[in-house]
């Protein structure tokens, strides 16, 4: 007997700083219809306050490219 797909979906969460910098988490599509917004640390993104890398940007949700 063949299992049915869970609720449960694989996303990338992707810098808006633009650095290409991403997470990657599980999601329920069941519970949550809404798109992933999340602030993370991005190693990246550089701080315009003190010229050095690494701040806390906005991430959101995006399908993972197969």
């Amino acid at each position: 007997m063949a299992k049915s797909k869970g609720a449960v979906q694989k996303v990338m969460l992707k810098s808006t700083a633009g650095t290409g910098y991403a997470y990657y988490t599980k999601v329920n599509k069941k519970n949550q219809t809404e798109k992933l917004t999340k602030k993370k640390y991005d190693p990246m993104a550089e701080n315009p306050e003190t010229g050095k890398k690494g701040m806390h940007v906005e991430f959101k949700e995006e399908k993972i490219r197969s």
